[in-house]
């Protein structure tokens, strides 16, 4: 398999508190940028990874996180966008024409485990479209304008959806394109695929996939890295 990995690292988390974008900030003493690279360095199938940073940080990321470790795959750095699809759309298409499969990957989400990205690999290239998962554990509630429950969901039928996300590649760039023609905005890259009539496949993913969001998540986070 021929697969490339899209890092997406340009948001700025205004959730931590921070004034540094939260990717830059380190869990037992590494950043959590390197950790979500570290993952996707180790995957023979995985021949390139593309790190998708905002303009203003791309040298910052280039010194402080490509050049300071050591990675054995080439690792490009292209510019964001304004919204977080348009970051992924350039990821995407700046990755090498003959690859087969992309996985998109949050850069807040360093506890992904090797295995766990294979076994996703493995069943987009059977399904085309594929986004890891985990069944949720709380009741999920709908609720109104005002706060009031409108309906509970049965909780079999729900998963919390993580990254990677991983398509074949022509799938998730003509899914991005007709999103760009439509003015679509949409929540996730699964969403854009689904607009296309195609159905997307979850893969059961891990509970320690955690996103880095608020200060408490970097504490968590260390945590499992520890155990």
């Amino acid at each position: 398999m021929n697969a490339s990995a899209v890092v997406v690292a340009a948001g700025k988390g205004i959730r931590m508190g921070h004034t540094v974008n939260k990717v830059y900030l380190t869990i037992a003493g590494k950043p959590v940028l390197y950790y979500s690279l570290k993952a996707f360095d180790e995957i023979d199938w995985i021949k390139e990874i593309v790190v998708v940073v905002s303009k203003e940080e791309m040298e910052y990321c280039q010194e402080n996180v490509v050049k300071k470790y050591i990675f054995k795959k080439p690792i490009k750095l292209v510019e964001g966008g304004s919204e977080r699809q348009y970051s992924v759309y350039n990821g995407i298409t700046n990755t090498k024409e003959d690859c087969e499969i992309i996985a998109i990957h949050d850069g807040a989400r360093p506890l992904v485990e090797k295995e766990t990205v294979i076994k996703a690999l493995k069943e987009a290239y059977l399904h085309k479209a594929v986004a890891l998962g985990v069944p949720v554990k709380d009741t999920i509630k709908v609720v109104d304008g005002k706060n009031f429950i409108l309906n509970t969901p049965d909780r079999k039928y729900l998963w919390a959806i993580q990254t990677p996300q991983v398509f074949e590649r022509n799938l998730i760039i003509k899914a991005h394109q007709k999103a760009l023609e439509d003015g679509f905005l949409g929540t996730d890259d699964t969403v854009l695929v689904e607009r296309l009539g195609y159905k997307v496949k979850v893969v059961e993913g891990d509970y320690r996939n955690i996103k880095i969001t608020t200060p408490e998540d970097l504490i968590v986070a260390e945590a499992f890295l520890k155990k």
